[in-house]
């Protein structure tokens, strides 16, 4: 494996209130955008994609039972995708596996006319966003 650039990020960690729910829809999409399963215990699950992997943990220190993307703190997570078809297959299939479209009056373009994303909420109040690549000789 080549070693990571420096300042690449290295992993993120979620606690979550039910482990269940973030594997069924964290997990499954993680899965889609092509990350592996890499750690199992008890309490946790991660997945890797690279050198960077992101971890979902039922921590008996949480002081909530749900996130908040409105508090201070992590607002939400953005990733790569690979095209506008891939923005909405994954849109589609979302609603399955615990996830809510944000903005729907303004989806794909929420972000703006020339961004072409989807913006996913969980049950448990985690944002996640879908920014399809542009198409060559698009920026």
């Amino acid at each position: 494996m080549n070693r990571p650039a420096h300042g690449t990020l290295h992993h993120v960690e979620l606690w979550v209130p039910d482990l269940g729910r973030a594997v069924a829809s964290l997990g499954w999409l993680l899965e889609e955008l092509g990350y592996a399963p890499h750690q199992h215990w008890d309490a946790g699950r991660s997945w890797r994609l690279g050198p960077t992997y992101l971890v979902v943990e039922r921590s008996p220190a949480l002081t909530a039972g749900r996130h908040d993307r409105h508090r201070p703190g992590l607002n939400h997570l953005a990733f790569h995708v690979e095209d506008a078809a891939a923005v909405d297959r994954l849109t589609a299939d979302a609603a399955d596996h615990g996830w809510h479209l944000l903005f729907p009056e303004r989806h794909p373009h929420a972000g703006g006319e020339q961004h072409y994303a989807a913006y996913l909420e969980n049950d448990d109040g985690f944002e996640v966003e879908l920014v399809a690549n542009p198409s060559p000789g698009q920026t």
